[in-house]
């Protein structure tokens, strides 16, 4: 919680102990700065110029290194006097209280050391009597407690403690010297007496202790925290201690200050330093201030954060985290505020109510009483919590079922302010992101408010309707929004489902057959539900085209899935099985009334309607077909209906034959797609009552495209079967074609003539086709459209004529793929011209260049050059040209033919094609044994040439090869290796010279050559040592240039390698490259590989200090990254590994490898316990090494398998058993190789058997 900008952030438990009163304030001199009053250092320099103005050496040196109460101490010696000094401090000591804000920090602390039940518990170590001022001046009732007389520290303490005593108005000698100054003194109070240190000691074992107005430098912290780091070596707990603290208002001295007040165990409350400390005493007196005010002071905060936004939120200024702590003030008042200020607050400061920033420690502050045992994987949020104490639900082996999940004041106020959004689609997409299901009291809030809100828009008031919109913008819904909310209120929207019921139901159904609760739970199974997604906006859609939208595809994307995400893979295992054909039957009517749910649903949010649903896109063909892409796992209702029909007809066709009667009558395109299918399976059996079905509403299913698939199938396969009468009215009603109102209004009537001939043909061409009788003047339509039409058939492949659409790709049976090829000519003369024409590109089209140049380069080539010496340059075909003659078999000879042509390209002409051209001067490279003096003038001219900067991104050595800069770095690389290199035997001249002006770091486009250097940089240093010191190593050094180091550690860390001479070079650069760690990408896991292996070799190029230093700057991965090295190098020293653990991996860990166990990376205890194993025969004395760092691990399969290889648990079982104490996560499911293990572990020493950590693995093993 930040009270101030650039104030600092006083954590939650803080907060939260002081608000439960177990909060002492330990206040020093610097709360008195606005007195006038000195600190520490100013007083003792004060002292000095008054007494004693030139200081001896053992005095400076006191002074010089802020031991000031030793100063004191040396000062009274000098001068034989403890009072004179004294006397003098009470001078220095004296305030100004006319200053501004002299007593406003006292008296801000005064007020909040006092606790809600009236006792006030505050310590001062300063001998000032600022405090008893306000004391007398506010008329306070509270007693002063001096030092060497203080109270026990404990609930019936209530008074202001002076610890190192108090001057009086008129001190006399005996007060004076009581108090402790001095370091002597301090003695006295904290080592021999003692008595400051019994009261410190019970103060930390019973209160929360925050310093105020302290430095690292002052004594009091010294001792305190010394005598602290005492009791810690004793085993006893470290108590939370907080204190203000200044920094100079960089990150580095911001983190250097963190570092050093966390030595101390003590946790900094850092703000940015300014002269008069004044972010310190604002943030006192804000704490206070809104302490003081009690919920309404936080509610302030709360209106002060509505009116800023969350998007005003900064670092230096946290309104969020304000906001946070204050709504959560568990007697509701600034939640209530929030939910009813006008307007109604943002919904943009949902994602934020919702961020899981709370953890373990945060649980009291929400009213849960925590486990002792930490749960450091525990995270929530403001709207996603554990519930209280007095809220949980019992829990109990069997109950009603009432579970109305009650919510605490906090709670029901966030619902109360989201209830003001029902128009929000936003508020919908975020409920539906969270599972969808309300809470009974949120949902009977959302019912009441549509409720009212429906009310008032009968009344249609518009002064009352306004009036409720300037409160609440969004909280009148719109009828789409109404639906979706009623939906919601259904518990029909939801996200994903995870469960996998539906494979423990295959397993029982396979297990037991179709009995009545497996139908009932199939039956939920098949349960359907909405998903909410942001709705898919089109650049043709304006801003103001959307605010009047009111369609619901306008608020949100809806689509409707069955509750369970893997039904179609689980009943993959079950379908063809005997138990399933005889259940089959009893599923019809569940399956029926599970599709009707999911139309129904798909009604609601506009997606269906009587006359159109999804299906004929979803499910093209009810009978089994490959354009049935089961995307759409919904669609398996549609098979269960029509499998369980199909069944029930086997069996029992007269109740088949009324079911298909029931499918007709049921609303939805679907159900009749299904009864027409049915017919049709009928076959001879069938009345022929399809037709009547068909030319019910003007013939509109024997036109519609929603049915045209199951009708085209029933027209050629039964309608040989059908009476005379119901043949000719079918054919009537095709000759009369299609109603008009079923296309749009805007076809013309060229195009309606052709709609309705294709139409009427299709029918009548099917019909004949299923062996049905032509009547009169069918035959003759049928002729003539065929005579107009020839190029109309069916019977072509899979039925396609029969599909409204059709989808066709790559692997589909019907797919082929066929493009238009023009071809090359093959002479010369042909080819010159045929060079000249623009390329012809488009989808499906394309030439052979490519293939010419590869199959027959010599009449490509001299094409090439024939246009070139006519000065014309095909740009894009020498481009594919050379890009062709980059491949191996064909570099030679083009570069032999073409290398002066290249270089005599004009400008512009060598500026398209450089990317290419550089490609094939990488190959060239390789291979060069002609024109070396134009490949090295093709080099300069590409260099030349401008390219873009280097990109600052971890794949920037990827970028750089993909440059032509780059390339042509390369391409001289390449020569220069394709011959034998010998140590010290110098770089050529020529590419020296081009080397050296690539590594000028003024020339920023060089940065790509430099990088590709860099990479080489172990071969380059072996053979020209000289050259590579005074251009190329320098670019390492980090303090140099950031971003020249940047480029030149990414090259070589690219493939680095390891050169003792080269590395001694590099040292610092080496070392300091370990803070930049983050920045190099995926390459960081091999710097801290090199780095991990330059620490684990025995020579002497780096301190113990330096490689410590290195190592503990790693971040948490950079330690994974280099264990893992430390692991793949203990393993590869094969039948060494005792010997290279003793050497080499144990001296790491003990002197270098950082020490502390806190925030440690969950993947780092595994990787330490497989190094233990891997040490073989020095199993033991590594698990000893690692163990203070190991901890429960989520998934220890590797782990245990490499135990079981090594059989750890039968050569070490005392170590083995110890081990796995410390990985096993008993909250987990036991993982299969554990057994194996305890076994071995049993049968090497049975007396492991019986102690409780053996048992208690084992009883692990048998519950999970």
């Amino acid at each position: 919680m930040q009270f101030i900008k650039n104030g600092p952030t006083i954590p939650e438990t803080l907060l939260l102990a002081h608000e439960e009163g177990r909060v002492v304030f330990f206040c020093g001199a610097g709360i008195s700065f606005p007195a006038g009053l000195p600190g520490f250092k100013s007083l003792v320099n004060k002292l000095y110029d008054s007494l004693q103005p030139a200081p001896n050496d053992v005095q400076e040196a006191a002074i010089t290194n802020q031991q000031y109460d030793i100063a004191v101490g040396l000062l009274e010696d000098e001068l034989g006097s403890r009072e004179l000094v004294r006397r003098e401090m009470a001078k220095v000591l004296t305030p100004d209280l006319g200053a501004r804000d002299a007593l406003t920090t006292h008296r801000a602390l005064l007020s909040l050391a006092k606790t809600r039940k009236g006792s006030t518990r505050l310590i001062t170590t300063n001998f000032d009597r600022l405090f008893e001022e306000v004391i007398a001046r506010d008329r306070l009732k509270l007693e002063p407690f001096c030092a060497p007389l203080l109270p026990v520290p404990k609930n019936r303490w209530n008074g202001l403690v002076y610890l190192h005593g108090l001057l009086s108005t008129s001190p006399s000698r005996d007060e004076l010297d009581r108090l402790v100054i001095s370091s002597g003194d301090f003695g006295l109070a904290y080592l021999t007496e003692r008595w400051a240190a019994r009261f410190v000691s019970e103060l930390f074992r019973n209160y929360v202790v925050c310093f105020v107005g302290y430095s690292l430098a002052d004594p009091v912290l010294r001792y305190m925290t010394d005598a602290l780091a005492a009791d810690r070596l004793r085993g006893e707990a470290s108590p939370e201690m907080f204190a203000f603290a200044s920094y100079a208002g960089t990150k580095a001295s911001h983190d250097k200050a963190s570092r050093e007040w966390r030595a101390k165990n003590v946790i900094p409350l850092l703000y940015k330093e300014t002269k008069d400390h004044s972010n310190l005493h604002k943030t006192i007196r804000a704490w206070e201030k809104t302490y003081s005010a009690g919920a309404r002071g936080k509610g302030k905060i709360v209106q002060d954060c509505i009116l800023a936004g969350p998007l005003a939120s900064t670092v230096e200024d946290d309104l969020i985290d304000r906001m946070l702590w204050a709504i959560s003030e568990p007697d509701g008042t600034p939640a209530r505020l929030f939910a009813e200020h006008s307007p109604a607050p943002t919904l943009d400061w949902l994602p934020h109510f919702c961020d899981t920033r709370f953890e373990h420690r945060d649980l009291p502050r929400f009213g849960v009483s925590p486990d002792k045992e930490v749960d450091a994987k525990l995270r929530f949020s403001l709207a996603h919590r554990p519930m209280p104490y007095s809220l949980a639900a019992e829990m109990s082996i069997v109950s009603h079922g009432g579970n109305p999940r009650s919510m605490d004041r906090v709670m029901s106020y966030l619902a109360l302010w989201l209830v003001r959004y029902l128009d929000a689609p936003e508020l919908l997409l975020w409920l539906a992101s969270r599972g969808g299901h309300l809470s009974e009291p949120f949902a009977s809030q959302v019912r009441k408010r549509l409720e009212e809100t429906a009310q008032m828009e009968e009344r249609e008031s518009a002064e009352e309707i306004k009036r409720f919109k300037d409160d609440s913008p969004h909280g009148i819904p719109r009828p789409a929004m109404r639906t979706l909310w009623n939906l919601v209120l259904l518990g029909r929207v939801g996200s994903a489902n995870t469960d996998f019921h539906i494979f423990e139901w295959v397993r029982h159904f396979r297990r037991e057959g179709m009995t009545t609760a497996l139908r009932l739970q199939f039956k939920q199974i098949l349960g359907a539900r909405v998903i909410l997604r942001k709705p898919i906006r089109f650049r043709s859609e304006t801003p103001v085209d959307m605010e009047h939208q009111q369609q619901l595809r306008h608020l949100v994307n809806a689509e409707v899935v069955l509750t369970d995400d893997h039904l179609r893979i689980a009943m993959e295992e079950v379908k063809d099985s005997l138990q399933w054909q005889n259940a089959l039957p009893e599923l019809f009517g569940i399956a029926c009334e599970a599709l009707r749910d999911v139309l129904d649903l798909m009604r609601e949010i506009g997606q269906a309607n009587e006359r159109s649903d999804a299906s004929m896109w979803d499910m093209p063909s009810i009978i089994a077909h490959w354009q049935n892409r089961h995307y759409k796992d919904w669609t398996l209702l549609i098979e269960l209906v029509r499998d369980s029909w199909s069944a029930i007809f086997q069996s029992n066709p007269e109740r088949a034959h009324d079911l298909m009667n029931t499918l007709r009558q049921m609303p939805y395109p679907t159900f009749m797609r299904l009864a027409l299918n049915a017919a049709r399976e009928e076959g001879d059996k069938s009345t022929g009552a399809w037709v009547k079905w068909l030319l019910e509403d003007d013939a509109w299913w024997l036109w519609s495209t929603e049915t045209q698939r199951e009708t085209m199938r029933l027209l050629a396969t039964s309608s040989k079967w059908l009476t005379l009468d119901s043949a000719e009215r079918l054919q009537v009603a095709i000759l009369t074609g299609p109603p008009r109102r079923m296309f749009r209004e805007d076809v013309d009537d060229a195009r309606w003539e052709d709609i309705v001939e294709r139409m009427q043909w299709l029918r009548l061409a099917k019909f004949k086709a299923g062996g049905g009788a032509l009547v009169a003047g069918t035959t003759e339509r049928l002729a003539g459209l065929e005579t107009k039409h020839p190029q109309w058939h069916i019977g072509s492949d899979f039925e396609r004529e029969e599909f409204a659409h059709w989808t066709s790709g790559t692997g589909d049976p019907d797919y082929h793929f066929q493009p238009q090829i023009d071809l090359a000519p093959r002479r010369r003369s042909a080819l010159t011209t045929w060079l000249q024409k623009e390329p012809q590109r488009a989808l499906f089209r394309e030439d052979d260049w490519r293939e010419l140049c590869r199959t027959n380069s010599r009449v490509a080539i001299a094409s090439l050059l024939e246009l070139a010496m006519r000065d014309v340059w095909p740009r894009e075909r020498w481009s594919e040209a050379l890009s062709t003659w980059s491949n191996d078999g064909l570099v030679r000879r083009s570069w032999s033919r073409l290398a002066n042509c290249v270089l005599s390209m004009p400008d512009d002409v060598f500026g398209e094609v450089v990317s290419a051209t550089a490609w094939w001067l990488h190959e060239v490279g390789k291979q060069l044994d002609v024109h070396q003096a134009t490949f090295i003038s093709i080099c300069e001219r590409v260099l030349r040439l401008p390219t873009d900067d280097f990109p600052d991104t971890d794949d920037a050595v990827m970028r750089s090869m993909s440059n032509p800069l780059g390339q042509v770095t390369q391409a001289l690389l390449n020569w220069w290796f394709s011959e034998p290199l010998k140590d010290n035997q110098g770089l050529p001249r020529t590419i020296a010279s081009i080397f050296t002006r690539l590594c000028d770091p003024a020339v920023h486009r060089f940065r790509h050559g430099r990088t590709l250097l860099a990479s080489n940089v172990v071969a380059l240093y072996r053979v020209d040592r000289l050259w590579t010191q005074a251009h190329l190593l320098p670019l390492f050094d980090w303090r140099k240039s950031d971003r020249e180091a940047y480029a030149t550690w990414m090259g070589y860390l690219w493939a680095p390698r390891l050169h003792k001479d080269l590395l001694v070079e590099l040292k610092t650069p080496f070392l300091d490259s370990a803070q930049q760690y983050m920045r190099f990408g995926d390459a960081r896991v091999n710097y801290a590989s090199m780095l991990t292996l330059a620490a684990l070799d025995t020579t002497d190029i780096f301190s113990r200090a330096e490689l410590q230093k290195a190592v503990r700057a790693l971040p948490d991965d950079g330690l994974v990254a280099s264990a893992h090295a430390v692991h793949s190098a203990l393993k590869g020293a094969n039948a060494r590994q005792n010997e290279y653990w003793t050497l080499a991996v144990r001296p790491y860990f003990a002197s270098i490898w950082p020490k502390t166990t806190a925030s440690m990376d969950a993947r780092l205890p595994e990787i330490l316990a497989r190094i233990a194993v891997a040490a073989d025969r020095e199993f033991p004395d590594a698990l000893d090494t690692v163990k203070s760092w190991l901890k429960p691990i989520s998934y220890p399969y590797q782990l245990l398998k490499e135990m079981n290889v090594e059989k750890i648990g039968e050569r070490f079982p005392r170590p083995a058993l110890s081990l796995l104490v410390a990985v096993i996560d008993k909250n987990r499911f036991a993982p299969s190789d554990l057994n194996e293990i305890l076994r071995q572990i049993a049968s090497a020493d049975e007396k492991l058997m019986r102690e409780l950590e053996f048992q208690a693995l084992e009883d692990f093993v048998r519950r999970r």
